[in-house]
């Protein structure tokens, strides 16, 4: 098999606040020329890195919004999120979980940090992904899944180099549990220092990895906390090496849609037509009630 070679590593950008909970650094899409195209189908990438949050009864975070097109993938690495949907889902992502929300046709959410958790405060670190749906299910039902740290694939490493915790696709036989429309890997790496990971993923999936937390060696190149690292879609292999103790990557791979983008704000679409289409049905009242927290 051939190698994946590293077609850049990029920094974190200055962070901005997406409602009064969430000050994230965006990676996807981003002003150095990683579009939506880029990375389909994942079109979407904010993370917070970790931050301090003092005692409040007041929870932050983002207040009644629409979504319709496509999937939420939030991961929560410290601290908690509490959500819920106009499909009558609702809950806590603790620390560790992931919650995989399809939007598909169209809900209202909100999500804030967890009640209980900002009582105590405490440090608040996570993920959201958006995941694009193909055009043949961008208007089907809207879904939702749960994914409790328990929930997931292990598959130890040897030597004591770590484990892989598999949220979804597999890694060397072992499955994660969620369910994907079209072919996508998504992991953790947590790898003790020193220890070693090899990963393998067909050369036209578009594949990248977030450092998260410590620093790691990513086919002999250094890479610091809180960068991405893309490749080019040129060979299969490419191995991640801890080099600071209680390191964790995120792992990202996914075929290509290859389908128009169509994007504005929370809804995306195919066509123009689609997108007026969305607002429309968003302004009618058309993708259900849901409460607002405030």
């Amino acid at each position: 098999m051939k190698t994946k070679q590293i077609a850049f590593v990029m920094a974190p950008r200055p962070a901005h606040w997406v409602g009064d909970g969430f000050f994230v650094h965006n990676f996807i899409p981003s002003m150095e020329g990683l579009s939506m195209q880029d990375m389909d189908p994942f079109i979407m990438l904010d993370y917070n890195a970790p931050r301090q949050v003092v005692p409040t009864d007041m929870p932050g975070g983002v207040d009644v919004h629409p979504h319709r097109g496509f999937e939420t993938v939030t991961i929560a690495y410290e601290g908690e999120v509490e959500h819920a949907d106009s499909g009558g889902n609702g809950g806590v992502i603790g620390r560790g979980d992931v919650q995989w929300m399809t939007a598909a046709g169209g809900v209202l959410h909100r999500e804030f940090h967890a009640t209980e958790w900002a009582k105590k405060g405490g440090t608040f670190q996570m993920v959201q992904l958006w995941v694009n749906l193909p055009a043949r299910d961008k208007m089907s039902a809207p879904a939702y899944q749960s994914i409790t740290n328990a929930d997931m694939g292990r598959y130890l490493l040897p030597d004591g180099a770590g484990l892989i915790e598999v949220i979804a696709g597999e890694y060397r036989a072992t499955q994660g549990p969620a369910k994907t429309h079209t072919p996508i890997a998504l992991m953790n790496a947590r790898l003790n220092e020193g220890g070693k990971a090899g990963f393998s993923f067909p050369a036209a999936y578009n594949t990248a990895l977030l450092v998260v937390r410590g620093r790691a060696r990513v086919n002999g190149r250094n890479v610091e906390t809180d960068h991405l690292v893309k490749f080019t879609n040129e060979g299969e292999d490419f191995s991640i090496e801890a080099t600071a103790p209680d390191t964790v990557v995120l792992v990202m791979s996914g075929e290509p849609l290859r389908e128009p983008i169509a994007a504005y704000g929370p809804f995306v679409m195919n066509t123009k037509q689609e997108l007026l289409q969305a607002f429309e049905d968003f302004n009618q009242g058309r993708f259900g009630y849901l409460e607002s927290k405030r």
